[in-house]
């Protein structure tokens, strides 16, 4: 059942940790029926209290991506809403990341997610209604050091989620993207796991070594902030194409707004020196 009137109450996304978690448990909280799909399901079994239904999904497998859509469209009759949230951040210097990995990390951030947006529409299409939400973030029109696969993963996904905004608005569907900026999660860990590892002993090092240092103890929001961006995103009728939230988000969007490449990117260099 659907607390807000909209007929509509299937819901999908990746829903192991972070803001899908935080996603998952607030929309069941307000009478959504939410599947909740991830890679390792058994990370999802304390969801189950709040009626989240888990489903295994690999977004770089196209029989399991079909498999997941098959599956809860046959369980819940349609998918309404579908959250692309799956993602990871894949750090590095560009000269140093293989070519391989800048692949993997093209497949899980855009890829699947378009790929999964495409299985889901034309169901929409014959309801006149849907959301579509990309997760995308700061870095969708920001670009740091040592990250430069992962932002090319998220502009690529801000530029495919214009297009389709301006093709399926005809059919009552909307798109909406959401750009957190720094939220309290493992992904922080990860990435800098990864950067240490691929380029903490390259030419790169010192770059490294002082990135790490400016972003160690951040005091950075919960991931609450963003699902809560989500939930005013699919509810309200007439839907921003974009929400904002997070941790130096807001400031650095403006800042890029307003200051030309070259200044922009000395202050982006200044805030990495620690």
């Amino acid at each position: 059942m659907n607390n807000y009137n909209y007929g509509k109450d299937s819901f999908d996304y990746r829903a192991s940790a972070g803001i899908g978690k935080a996603t998952a448990i607030l929309l069941a909280q307000n009478g959504y029926n939410v599947y909740g799909a991830a890679r390792r399901t058994e990370k999802m079994h304390d969801l189950s209290s709040y009626g989240i239904k888990p489903i295994a999904l690999d977004v770089t497998a196209e029989e399991s991506i079909v498999n997941c859509v098959q599956q809860i469209t046959k369980e819940a009759g349609t998918i309404d809403i579908l959250v692309n949230n799956a993602g990871f951040g894949s750090s590095g210097a560009v000269e140093d990341l293989s070519i391989e990995d800048a692949r993997y990390q093209l497949d899980v951030n855009l890829f699947g997610a378009m790929r999964l947006t495409q299985l889901v529409l034309p169901a929409m299409r014959a309801n006149k209604w849907g959301k579509i939400v990309n997760i995308s973030s700061i870095g969708g029109k920001v670009a740091f050091p040592l990250a430069g696969w992962y932002h090319a993963s998220k502009f690529a996904l801000e530029a495919l989620s214009d297009s389709l905004c301006m093709e399926v608005n005809q059919f009552g569907i909307d798109v909406i993207v959401i750009e957190p900026g720094g939220i309290k999660s493992e992904w922080a860990d990860i990435s800098n796991e990864k950067m240490t590892a691929v380029s903490g002993h390259t030419a790169y090092k010192d770059m490294v070594a002082s990135t790490q240092k400016a972003t160690t103890n951040l005091a950075l929001p919960e991931p609450i902030v963003i699902a809560k961006l989500i939930k005013e995103g699919i509810e309200a009728k007439r839907p921003r194409t974009r929400y904002v939230g997070g941790y130096g988000a807001k400031p650095i969007l403006f800042l890029r707004k307003i200051l030309p490449d070259t200044l922009f990117q000395k202050v982006i260099l200044s805030q990495t020196k620690g």
